[in-house]
């Protein structure tokens, strides 16, 4: 069948490798906990992959890049990008606050079962158990102080993507970040609440896509499955 919606714009998304916290299943906001070896390899295997000339992510068609401050989102754009592929994406490179992980606050550096005790304790959560969607975190973010920041990014990427919608030119955006904060951010590029449940999973070091459907910016979709081969 024939591509219907060849040429429209894409958001990848591309979580930061692994680290210590990452395995074991610490929340990670703040503390700047750097990639393990594994996780410096997960990106690499990704970067053959998918990054290059032709390929899924080509430089040459990438818009925008918005990366994390946290040092673990830094290097993993230092090994997805090679040298010359950092020189020519430099003007567009935007290092920000907005995507940021979710700020944890109180819950920083615990387990979920950690968080959950400690609430049940102070004679929280009685009808159901925590959930960061629909609850926050104490002393951290809540949701909706999360989906104003991503809201704004998305507002910046349909502005960019907007009078492209057909491939005029390349306008592809890479976001740069965490795991938590990319599940949060897909919601709202289709326009769910973060309390709505969409479960979703996001490896250490793997790349998720999102567009449009039929060449139009007010219909953000997912991108299910992605050609592997040769981009035409």
């Amino acid at each position: 069948m024939p591509d219907k919606d060849a040429g429209t714009p894409r958001v990848f998304l591309v979580r930061h490798g692994e680290t210590e916290w990452s395995i074991s299943g610490r929340y990670t906001g703040r503390s700047d906990i750097p990639l393990t070896a594994n996780g410096e390899a997960q990106v690499s295997t990704s970067a053959k992959v998918i990054v290059g000339v032709g390929k899924i992510i080509d430089p040459s068609r990438v818009a925008h890049l918005f990366i994390s401050p946290r040092s673990r989102a830094q290097r993993t754009f230092d090994i997805l990008f090679d040298g010359d592929s950092q020189k020519q994406l430099e003007e567009k490179r935007e290092t920000t606050e907005d995507i940021r992980e979710w700020e944890y606050g109180a819950y920083e550096g615990l387990l979920t079962a950690q968080i959950r005790s400690a609430r049940k304790e102070k004679g929280l959560d009685e009808a159901k158990p925590w959930n960061i969607w629909t609850d926050g975190c104490e002393n951290g973010e809540s949701p909706g102080e999360v989906t104003a920041r991503l809201d704004s990014i998305i507002a910046k990427i349909r502005e960019i993507q907007g009078p492209c919608m057909h491939g005029e030119k390349g306008v592809d955006v890479v976001l740069i970040a965490h795991g938590h904060i990319l599940r949060a951010f897909t919601k709202r590029w289709i326009g769910f609440e973060l309390s709505r449940s969409l479960p979703m999973m996001l490896e250490p070091g793997a790349v998720g896509v999102l567009s449009y459907e039929h060449h139009k910016v007010d219909e953000p979709a997912f991108l299910l499955g992605v050609n592997m081969g040769t981009e035409s």
